[in-house]
């Protein structure tokens, strides 16, 4: 990417966005504290029978192991895996460090977690004039203080500057320039595009869309009436387009999580059954952020659509995952017997506290 001054066609200077994200975090840290740990296969996480994965070392990802995989399965795939319990305490810590080396060079940072964020370096603090030298910097500084390894995207958006980090993992870095752009992005398979999950992909493929030019041939008319809201945002960056700004300090209200069933359900059993593995997801999510919230809200939606919501706070913020089930299926056991068969479930944590000061809001499906 030529860094210097172009500018585009309505003579606004082109932004220039890193995305810093860090290689496998938390196992990393655990191998950094642990010198037995180094070179062989590790996971963040709970080896019991309901432990889930939280982050997996790159000799444990060879084995297929990845983050939110159960546990049971990663030690089927990775017979030597080793499991270490999280110090969510520790990598908060390594998290503000680095926080701090990123304010060095800008004040405009977007935390996306506790190991990547987004950095607006148009106009840097230093007045280094390459964004690629800037990433460059913050790795080695990331480096020298923490031992740790990070890997930077470079771009003049968003969503190609996350593409970019991606790209040359682990301990890499790669520049999408404007003159690249459309074309990197026509040959990505929609699976790759970050904002786009499987079911996403699925109903694409579906439709024939199977890569950023199968998108980019469609008429916004077309994404639109096929996907919602979010049939514009698809159709823009299947072109390289991404007018998002990085968002400095945004708060995160509300963590939740949500599930759509393949049959309607009715029975208190089955329903709290189906709760589990949302607060579950809810929860490695705020010991992951350090999160903790007040306010416990059930989501349902009928067979019908309709949607009711029933919440309840409470004084202190809730304490662990059992208590946040209890709360949720509390929730549950007061609206039975339901009127009508239901098609999906929500979880939802907020009055969110401490933790990662500067999050976005985030509901995550399954």
């Amino acid at each position: 990417m030529s860094d210097s001054d172009t500018v585009t066609g309505d003579a606004s200077p082109v932004r220039k966005i890193i995305h810093i994200d860090m290689d496998a975090f938390y196992a990393s840290v655990e191998q950094r504290d642990n010198p037995e740990l180094r070179g062989k296969p590790v996971a963040v996480g709970g080896s019991a029978e309901r432990g889930v994965v939280a982050a997996a070392s790159y000799e444990a990802r060879k084995f297929g192991v990845r983050s939110a995989m159960p546990s049971v399965t990663a030690k089927r795939q990775c017979p030597d895996l080793i499991f270490v319990k999280p110090r969510f305490e520790v990598y908060k810590a390594i998290s503000r460090q680095i926080r701090e080396i990123f304010a060095e060079h800008t004040p405009v940072i977007e935390p996306l977690s506790l190991d990547e964020a987004y950095l607006d370096v148009t106009e840097n603090l230093q007045g280094i004039p390459l964004a690629r030298d800037v990433a460059r910097r913050i790795r080695e500084k990331i480096k020298s203080e923490t031992g740790l390894n990070a890997s930077a995207g470079i771009s003049y958006n968003k969503f190609l500057a996350k593409l970019a980090s991606d790209h040359r993992k682990p301990n890499g870095q790669f520049v999408i320039s404007p003159e690249m752009g459309p074309a990197f992005v026509e040959t990505l398979p929609v699976g790759k595009f970050h904002g786009i999950g499987p079911a996403t992909a699925a109903k694409m493929n579906a439709l024939g869309l199977f890569t950023g030019l199968d998108i980019r041939n469609q008429t916004l008319e077309f994404m639109n009436a096929n996907f919602g809201k979010s049939g514009a945002y698809y159709y823009w960056i299947s072109r390289g387009v991404d007018e998002r700004p990085v968002r400095a300090n945004r708060i995160r209200k509300s963590i939740g999580a949500e599930t759509t069933f393949s049959i309607d359900l009715d029975a208190f059993d089955a329903l709290a059954a189906e709760l589990k593995p949302l607060v579950d997801k809810v929860w490695r999510h705020c010991e992951a952020t350090g999160n903790r919230g007040r306010t416990v809200t059930l989501k349902i939606k009928f067979a019908d659509f309709e949607i009711i919501t029933r919440s309840r706070s409470v004084a202190a913020a809730v304490a662990g995952r059992d208590e946040l089930e209890r709360l949720a299926c509390g929730l549950l056991e007061i609206e039975m017997p339901l009127p009508k068969r239901v098609r999906l479930l929500g979880v939802s944590l907020s009055s969110l506290q401490d933790g990662n000061d500067a999050e976005p809001q985030l509901t995550l499906g399954i």
